[in-house]
């Protein structure tokens, strides 16, 4: 089992679709799956039930993973203990990325609820959530100025060395 975790933007889901298809295993994205479950997008289940709510779904979810599988989770999913904990049932990378990056990568994005508001309310919970991710990991993968493939292979080449 690997999980994906990293701040909103840092390309858990394009990394781990590449892993899932390098690796040979089913791919989650935790996401979508939240998605499917509710039948409305993560923007409307946060609108009409709040974070609280979804961040429950989420460590359901979680919590119910039994399969081998390549995980995208949330970007908060790091935000819970007992998401911490079950997090280690597998491999734990953290995609690492500047606020710079991920203030790139989101700059035009209106899909995601807690992509909103000032840039000091975004880059305190980007800045809060830091310690939590390098805690939960096992491995750090930088992905400032790298390709999807490039961290793929790198991700690769660091679970087998």
């Amino acid at each position: 089992m690997i999980f994906l975790i990293g701040f909103m933007g840092s390309g858990k889901t394009t990394v781990a679709q590449q892993l899932s298809e390098k690796l040979a295993l089913p791919l989650l994205e935790m996401d979508e799956e939240i998605e499917r479950q509710e039948g409305t997008s993560i923007k409307d289940i946060f609108s009409r039930k709040g974070e609280g709510y979804f961040r429950q779904k989420e460590t359901e979810l979680l919590q119910s993973i039994k399969a081998d599988s390549v995980v995208s989770t949330g970007g908060g999913v790091v935000e819970r203990e007992d998401n911490r904990e079950a997090l280690h049932m597998g491999k734990v990378i953290y995609l690492q990325a500047s606020w710079e990056t991920i203030d790139s990568r989101l700059s035009n994005d209106t899909t995601r609820p807690l992509w909103k508001g000032n840039e000091q309310d975004k880059k305190e919970k980007f800045q809060g959530r830091l310690a939590l991710y390098e805690r939960a990991a096992d491995l750090v993968v930088n992905v400032d100025d790298k390709s999807p493939e490039v961290i793929t292979d790198e991700i690769i080449r660091r679970l087998n060395g």
